[in-house]
């Protein structure tokens, strides 16, 4: 089993080296971003699927070529998110299929393989899309890199790619375990960075609520105390009020007022 495929390198050796470029990119950000950027990659991917499809019916067909594509095309990536569970089951599937056949090429009953394999790629989403990405991203890149480094070095890409196929498999095997721990880390960095911001949020709402609180207890003492003095005050002016009389004449006062 070919993973890095000596025919796709012959076909692939007239493209410009501005392509072979961008693809490796391309494989490389697919390989190290695959779950993190895993809504991008299944609209951008059914966008362009569909796209090419529409191209194709519109030739055969004999219509608008363009208008077909643009419009399958546009209506694909506006559904691509509610698809995506369905084409995770059948990449399982077809993915379950293609590995019974590889290790067992005599056996039967392959819809059972491909129904229990659509299965577990729905269960498994996450660590599947990862697979996915991560295996298409090395394919991608590693087709390519081989192409930049037959232009750089001058050697024949596709004669060392034949005669070394189990080395290729090995490390392509390696490269996408590699890439699935990887993205698997960044999703457990993201999910903790966001259990922190959420325990972040949790205590600054309880100091504003005891800070009002507090504010409410303060405000509160406040108007007992400025109560308190105003009651203080109410009495000392009373007391300025009543003024002292002198001891005889209060005497007097007191006589005529009991007659």
């Amino acid at each position: 089993m070919y993973l890095i495929a000596p025919d796709i390198l012959a076909e692939a050796r007239g493209m410009s080296g501005a392509m072979v470029g961008t693809a490796c990119v391309l494989g490389v950000a697919l390989w190290l971003f695959g779950w993190r950027w895993h809504r991008f990659w299944v609209v951008a991917g059914v966008t362009l699927g569909a796209g090419l499809i529409g191209l194709n019916a519109g030739k055969t067909s004999g219509g608008q070529v363009m208008a077909v594509g643009i419009l399958l095309a546009v209506t694909a990536g506006m559904m691509a998110l509610e698809l995506a569970k369905v084409l995770a089951f059948v990449a399982g599937g077809i993915g379950a299929w293609l590995a019974v056949q590889w290790v067992l090429p005599q056996a039967q009953e392959l819809w059972a393989v491909f129904l229990s394999g659509g299965l577990f790629g729905l269960l498994l989403y996450r660590l599947w899309t990862m697979l996915l990405t991560s295996l298409m991203g090395t394919l991608l890149g590693g087709h390519a890199l081989l192409l930049l480094l037959e232009s750089w070095l001058k050697f024949d890409a596709v004669a060392w790619s034949g005669a070394n196929i189990v080395a290729l498999n090995g490390v392509v095997v390696a490269v996408v375990v590699l890439g699935i721990v990887i993205q698997a880390r960044q999703a457990t960095g993201e999910e903790t960075i966001v259990a922190e911001k959420t325990e972040e949020k949790k205590p600054k709402g309880e100091k504003k609520k005891k800070g009002h609180h507090g504010k409410h207890d303060d405000h509160g003492k406040h108007d007992d105390h400025s109560k308190h003095d105003d009651d203080d005050h109410d009495h000392d002016d009373h007391h300025k009020d009543e003024k002292p009389v002198p001891g005889w004449w209060g005497r007097l006062t007191s006589l005529s007022r009991s007659k």
